[in-house]
């Protein structure tokens, strides 16, 4: 079933008219992205990892569109805590991007899990081999109102492209892009995400398409000029993907924990409490899960922190540098 709001609320209602002695315990939402990405089975993981320490307490992962969807959500108090990007994440707080019509999210960060990299996938037989020759081509620039679109966007136009006329646009997830790369609907995909990602590794592993990752460092230093302190420089090593022979340099960016800027302070608590006396756990949900530390998991940002967050890591000797 494709998610929606009103699958998320028929999913809350339905909770509530479960019987009095399974409401006492505490239900936490938390909304993570595609099937094929990392923000969906690390969200999973996290569910596991909150429901078996945090005493009382019941949390579900829940399938999204991804970041943006997440911020929206959050903000409107229907999920408890989300996965974003940390561009997604100041874009709403801001009320820009992909926010402008909603205006300024009601948000808090209280956890830097770890950097996404912006794949740029073609088919080697379409002759793309930079992002200024996409130009005239068929090219998925994630699902709507994703992060990647937002990254997508403003990626073609550090090339000198207008993204809205000089490619032919597809919005398509992760698994939908690298499902239409195999079968020749498009000829290239954006998608940002943590390394490995499933579905990438799935098409590089079945063979059917010869691909080539783009590399996207001199546009990269567009963005971070045009966007000072939202990317960063991140290196897709060699043999991230099957065939892939030589890496990749291109753009990064942070991923972040979510809450709305209304949750209760000892959610907030409990949860990296939760987190941070169970790290073996969370290392191991996922390749890209092992890069949390308590040390690196507050930075310096431009979106706001939760203060409950704060102070949880003040607490614990660790403030942003």
């Amino acid at each position: 079933m494709a998610f929606t709001r009103r699958t998320l609320l028929l999913s809350v209602a339905a909770a509530a008219m479960m019987p009095v002695f399974a409401q006492d315990r505490r239900r936490l939402v938390i909304v993570t992205g595609g099937t094929g990405g990392v923000f969906y089975p690390y969200g999973g993981g996290l569910a596991k990892v909150l429901s078996e320490t945090m005493a009382n307490t019941q949390a579900t992962a829940q399938v999204t569109g991804g970041s943006v969807d997440n911020v929206k959500l959050l903000s409107e108090g229907e999920a408890d805590i989300g996965f974003s990007t940390i561009d997604s994440a100041y874009d709403g707080f801001t009320g820009s991007g992909a926010y402008t019509d909603e205006g300024p999210q009601n948000i808090g960060l209280i956890a830097r899990l770890y950097n996404s990299f912006l794949h740029v996938v073609a088919n080697e037989a379409s002759g793309i081999d930079s992002i200024a020759a996409m130009k005239g081509k068929r090219i998925s620039v994630g699902s709507a109102g994703s992060s990647t679109e937002s990254v997508a966007d403003r990626m073609l136009a550090a090339a000198g492209l207008d993204p809205m006329t000089d490619v032919t646009r597809d919005n398509l997830s992760v698994s939908e892009s690298a499902g239409a790369l195999a079968d020749g609907k498009i000829d290239a995909f954006f998608w940002i995400g943590g390394l490995p990602t499933a579905a990438v590794k799935d098409l590089a592993s079945a063979g059917q398409t010869k691909l080539r990752f783009i590399g996207t460092a001199t546009e990269m230093m567009v963005m971070r000029t045009r966007y000072p302190d939202l990317y960063l420089e991140l290196t897709m090593a060699a043999g991230t993907y099957p065939g892939q022979a030589d890496e990749v340099r291109g753009l990064g960016v942070a991923n972040v924990l979510v809450v709305s800027g209304e949750a209760d302070d000892t959610l907030v608590s409990d949860v990296l409490t939760a987190i941070f006396d169970h790290l073996d756990a969370v290392h191991a949900i996922h390749p890209e899960a092992a890069s949390l530390t308590l040390a690196g998991a507050i930075v310096s940002t431009k979106a706001p922190w939760h203060p409950a967050a704060t102070a949880f890591y003040a607490a614990r000797g660790v403030t942003a540098p």
